[in-house]
């Protein structure tokens, strides 16, 4: 176990943030697979992105050209302002406009939030799915 609730062993860096329940995110770092998994908890704030985005920034085995899986299933509420997300698609993001990038939802707010990310990079390669097996699908190919 390295700080800040991080794992790593054999190509795979996972790292759990719980610095609230609500605010929860664990993170999964694939070199093998060349893709970092994301799961946000009940609340998803600018504040639980940032860290997740430092987390993974930090990640000595990231790159930004790894596939990316958000799975915003779990999400009941999503505290991110336009102004945010537009900071986030252009300043923040640390995946390449090449990496496939795919949001796994289960509610219409969920899909918005996907939709409004995806509209602000203005990329072809983010798509958005019910199942994480349709995403890791989608990401593998």
């Amino acid at each position: 176990m390295l700080e800040n609730g991080s794992l790593r062993e054999g190509g795979v860096s996972q790292t759990t943030d719980s610095s609230s329940e609500e605010g929860l995110f664990n993170c999964v770092v694939d070199t093998t697979a060349r893709r970092v998994t994301v799961s946000f908890g009940r609340n998803v704030s600018v504040a639980d992105v940032a860290r997740y985005v430092k987390t993974i920034k930090e990640d000595p085995d990231f790159e930004s050209t790894f596939a990316e899986i958000v799975d915003l299933t779990a999400a009941e509420q999503i505290d991110l302002q336009v102004k945010e997300f537009l900071n986030l698609a252009d300043y923040v993001d640390p995946f390449s406009r090449h990496a496939k990038r795919a949001f796994v939802i289960r509610t219409p707010m969920q899909e918005h939030a996907a939709r409004l990310h995806k509209i602000l990079r203005g990329e072809q390669n983010i798509e958005i799915f019910s199942s994480f097996g349709e995403a890791e699908e989608w990401v593998s190919s």
